[in-house]
């Protein structure tokens, strides 16, 4: 009988499972008979249940001692623990939160304020501008390039953000390592979709432009629009510089113009806002964005079945898009049928000098003012044509400056589209900076459209030379010349004299008198 107690110890001697509240002992609910009955047990029975009450508090301390040293050891989880823990609070000793998030790594780096002010050419030392275009380009499709932030430079902030993503050093400096990296994935993305990031010269407008998806280039009626052969995908930029448009009323024209539009979301804050939803079957997003007045913006249209294809290029636009840029990019190519710019009258024989581009493929061209004019000449290497006309010559011939141009303030005298001008031909004067070379920085991103032949001025009237806008090829992120470059004025001459023109050595008139609008029209 010992035995037998000590072996199997009544179930309610046993310890709890950890974390269960052992229940209070009940109450003797037995009929009184077995009171009696206890009462008159013989001295025999009392002690073998005195034996038996020794046997049962010796088995559960030893269990309670292997139990406590069994939680200690590896405090395993049990299913019926479990439950009852879930069935009453927690202590707050045990309470499990949430794991902590690890520190960012940029909590870790604190640039110093001369390298956070750091320009461009510091973050990409030693970098082609070729290049430069192709990195930006990766960065912007990858959404590093966010713009710049707290005074630190665009580029320098992007290439940290790049580095921050992929775990690396963050310095601000691309390792050559880092640089292949990112110009293979531009490269990847010109493939696949054309990925190129430009500016539209129309508006302003810095842009991703998908452009094997939307390879049909045309003016818009506030700016221009690419789009698919059959239109499935479209992508159209604005600017508004009406003084009585307000950004609100402009979200909610947007909001109900066309009438089919249907918004699933939109935002207004205090200088940009954000649409989306259906237009009929297509889906749309319009973004904009207000600045001294002026509105620019973009709208993306395109199927819904064509969604899983723009879905990625359209986070990559909406991270290039930049109404006001900050630095320049090269400007789309437009196909267009006229096609303006400007061009500087070099001799009193009708001779003017221009921009090749433009003059590309025209079946007609025209000097405004003075008549039609035949080009004789092409200086491909430079991108110089020379025209003459052979009517009244009633433009006064400019004189070109001798010296060989220095960095520094230069002014861009050019007559843009008559689009930006409301159809009107007046001179309108640009403010820029020359950069080392004949990279022509602006002060501002203003519309460029048709002012390349511009000429370019000191600050004491001089002339420089010419101003020429450099295009992206289309579907490509190459770019053979800044943005915006000078041909200055001994290239000029140079190409002059090999055409035995002969220019003048002394100012005859004011040098914006010599500048003249240009027309190209195409088929």
């Amino acid at each position: 009988m010992l035995a037998l107690f000590v072996g199997v110890p009544p179930a309610g001697a046993q310890d709890a499972p950890p974390g269960v509240i052992p229940m209070p002992k009940q109450q003797d609910t037995q009929p009184k008979k077995h009171v009696r009955h206890k009462a008159a047990v013989k001295p025999e029975a009392k002690a073998a249940n005195t034996i038996k009450k020794t046997a049962r508090a010796a088995a559960k301390t030893t269990k309670a001692k292997a139990t406590a040293a069994k939680k200690t050891a590896s405090k395993p989880a049990q299913p019926a623990a479990a439950k009852a823990v879930a069935a009453r609070p927690k202590p707050a000793a045990i309470i499990a939160l949430p794991k902590p998030a690890p520190p960012r790594p940029e909590a870790a780096v604190t640039p110093a304020p001369a390298v956070a002010a750091a320009p461009v050419g510091d973050a990409l030392s030693g970098v082609t501008p070729s290049e430069r275009l192709k990195i930006q380009a990766a960065l912007l499709w990858s959404g590093d390039y966010t713009g710049s932030t707290g005074g630190e430079d665009a580029m320098l902030a992007a290439i940290k953000n790049y580095q921050k993503r992929n775990k690396a050093k963050v310095t601000g400096t691309l390792t050559p390592a880092e640089r292949a990296a990112l110009v293979a994935a531009a490269r990847r993305h010109e493939e696949e979709f054309g990925w190129s990031v430009v500016v539209d010269p129309a508006t302003g407008i810095r842009l991703g432009l998908p452009s094997k998806l939307v390879p049909q280039a045309r003016d818009a009626a506030h700016g221009t629009r690419w789009s698919s052969a059959h239109g499935e995908v479209q992508v159209e930029t604005f600017r508004y510089q009406d003084p009585s448009l307000t950004l609100a009323a402009m979200f909610e024209r947007e909001k109900k113009e066309p009438a089919t539009r249907q918004i699933e979301a939109s935002a207004l804050h205090d200088d940009d806002f954000f649409i989306s939803g259906m237009q009929g079957l297509k889906m749309f997003s319009v973004r904009a964005k207000m600045r001294d007045g002026e509105i620019r913006g973009v709208t993306l249209l395109y199927d819904q079945m064509m969604e899983g294809i723009v879905a990625p290029v359209a986070a990559a636009m909406a991270a290039a898009f930049s109404p006001f840029p900050e630095r320049s990019a090269p400007y789309a190519a437009l196909a267009q049928s006229v096609e303006y710019g400007n061009g500087l009258v070099v001799s009193g024989q009708g001779h003017i000098v221009t921009d090749l581009a433009l003059t590309q493929g025209c079946e007609v061209i025209v000097a405004s003012g003075l008549g039609d004019a035949d080009r004789i000449a092409a200086d491909n290497e430079h991108g110089l044509a020379l025209l003459r006309i052979y009517g009244p010559r009633k433009g006064a011939p400019l004189m070109l400056g001798g010296d060989t141009p220095k960095p520094g303030n230069v002014t861009l005298v050019g007559i843009p589209d008559p689009k930006e001008q409301d159809g009107s031909g007046k001179l309108t004067e640009v403010k820029a900076r020359l950069a080392d070379g004949s990279a022509i920085e602006l002060r501002q991103p203003v519309p460029m459209a048709g002012f390349s032949g511009a000429a370019a001025l000191d600050a004491q009237g001089r002339v420089l030379g010419m101003m020429e806008m450099g295009h992206a090829v289309l579907a490509s992120v190459e770019a053979s010349a800044p943005p915006v470059r000078l041909i200055s004025a001994d290239t000029i001459r140079g190409f002059l004299s090999a055409q035995h023109v002969e220019t003048p050595t002394t100012a005859s008139a004011a040098a914006k008198a010599a500048v003249v609008r240009i027309i190209c029209v195409r088929k």
